[in-house]
């Protein structure tokens, strides 16, 4: 990591935040809460920010995921991929297409994934490209999605392109304990 990684000693943090990180976690630290934590606002904030876009969103979980393997993908982020990928599988994705989705210009014309599926990659691959997506695209998102869904879907994938710029930026490497696929 291009920085040290935040310790407690070195800059004491609240209470209450430590323990809603640690909650959000299932009780442990990542690394990428290590370079996080050097900013009490930035952890707060982020804790409750990836927290609902994580856990209160309408969006379908599995459309969710798809695309946020695509942002990692397409950004390079591997430390964001390997922690969403097994997401997508716990929220009905194939395991066998995982690998599928590192390419995600190939998966997204390939009939193995659902036509939503499909959709979810070309649209995470556009607004990570482009930023500005295509009116064709968009145009067939609109027809496919109600506006809470496009909302959601449109925003868990900016998140993540925040996500893998930090995570790229800092250089936050995957964490040891994890075991990489």
């Amino acid at each position: 990591m291009r920085i040290p990684p935040w310790t407690p000693e070195r800059a004491p943090r609240d209470p209450a935040l430590m323990e809603a990180i640690l909650e959000r976690r299932g009780g442990k630290l990542i690394n990428l809460d290590r370079a996080l934590l050097w900013s009490e606002p930035l952890a707060r904030g982020w804790n409750t920010f990836l927290g609902a876009v994580r856990r209160d969103l309408a969006i379908s979980p599995r459309l969710k995921e798809i695309a946020i393997c695509s942002v990692a993908a397409v950004t390079g982020a591997d430390y964001e991929f390997d922690h969403h990928a097994p997401e997508y599988v716990k929220a009905g994705g194939s395991e066998a297409l995982v690998p599928k989705l590192r390419d995600p210009d190939r998966a997204a014309g390939d009939p193995a994934f659902t036509e939503d599926e499909r959709l979810a990659i070309r649209y995470a691959v556009a607004m990570t490209r482009t930023v500005r997506v295509p009116q064709e695209l968009f145009d067939e998102v609109r027809k496919r999605f109600s506006e809470t869904e496009i909302v959601e879907l449109t925003a868990s994938i900016a998140c993540y392109n925040m996500v893998a710029r930090i995570l790229l930026a800092l250089e936050v490497p995957e964490d040891t304990e994890r075991v990489k696929k």
